[in-house]
């Protein structure tokens, strides 16, 4: 496995500054945010440091070259939208912007493009499954003709009450990643497996990767605590009482998680995903978050 992080959290900062920064700190790749330019409209959105709009080969060769320079690889680009949003003139836009993403990741030579199935929130799941049939498909051809393989993350986006219970991502347990690769049986669809929005769910992370190992091409290194004071008044049907944090500092059981990717025979990229508010005060902060991160990981990662 190759030790890296999520490079959203260092947004103010340049693609070679990033990468500078990874090598001087020992980390083997990082993921690269390739949101469209522009503000964001949630935390940790809108960070570009490759912007994919009239990407050519001369670009590439400029990413290349940094990438060369300081001797850290791309574990894959990331853009986590929702391709499936109600608002169709939006949502075009979501999946005009991924399919250049992933043209972007072959003009580089990058396997791996990360990102969100999406999800109507107004919506039950059996409804939500015409949206995924008329998008999906399409985007997978993309990607299959580009040689590249689509990592789907399974975080519900589930943020406030007006949201529940759906969220706007719909690949978030294992009944619906069993319908998703039934319905797309392509090898270059897969998961971008984040233990920590597992947690929260209650469902059995380790037990997730044995069922669907074959299928995990990449990994974020993400933990979350569980407030159970906070969940003994509000219930489990109310939000607020899991917070993001640093792997280590939550109730994910590292040992346990990397015993079975080891099992699984997952050899990719684990990169570490910064959330934790505790650690946002600052550019040093953050800093601060992955070289501690990466510190208690390497206990797992050589």
């Amino acid at each position: 496995m190759q030790l890296g992080f999520v490079s959203a959290i260092l947004g103010e900062m340049s693609l070679s500054e990033v990468l500078a920064f990874a090598a001087d700190e020992g980390f083997a790749c990082v993921e690269l945010m390739c949101w469209p330019p522009g503000a964001a409209d949630r935390r940790y959105a809108g960070v570009c440091h490759i912007d994919v709009t009239n990407f050519d080969d001369d670009k590439a060769q400029e990413v290349r070259s940094l990438v060369h320079t300081h001797g850290v690889a791309i574990s894959g680009l990331g853009y986590y939208p929702n391709p499936l949003d109600p608002n169709l003139e939006h949502r075009q836009r979501v999946i005009t912007h991924l399919e250049r993403v992933i043209t972007a990741a072959a003009h580089l030579g990058v396997g791996i493009v990360n990102t969100f199935i999406g999800r109507d929130p107004a919506l039950s799941v059996d409804a939500n499954w015409s949206l995924f049939r008329a998008v999906w498909p399409r985007l997978v051809r993309h990607a299959e003709a580009h040689g590249v393989t689509l990592g789907l993350e399974n975080c519900p986006m589930l943020f406030s009450l007006d949201e529940w219970p759906g969220g706007k991502n719909l690949a978030v347990s294992p009944a619906i990643w069993r319908t998703i690769f039934q319905e797309i049986p392509s090898d270059r669809l897969g998961l971008n497996f984040d233990p920590s929005h597992l947690v929260w769910q209650h469902i059995d992370y380790v037990r997730c990767i044995r069922e669907f190992g074959r299928k995990i091409v990449h990994v974020h290194a993400k933990d979350t605590r569980i407030d159970t004071e906070r969940l003994y008044e509000r219930g489990i049907l109310g939000l607020g009482w899991h917070t993001p944090k640093l792997p280590g500092l939550g109730d994910v059981h590292w040992g346990a998680f990397f015993s079975a990717l080891t099992d699984a025979g997952y050899h990719g990229p684990v990169c570490i995903e910064v959330e934790d508010r505790a650690y946002e005060g600052s550019l040093a902060d953050r800093k601060r978050a992955l070289r501690q991160s990466k510190r208690f990981l390497e206990q797992f990662v050589s």
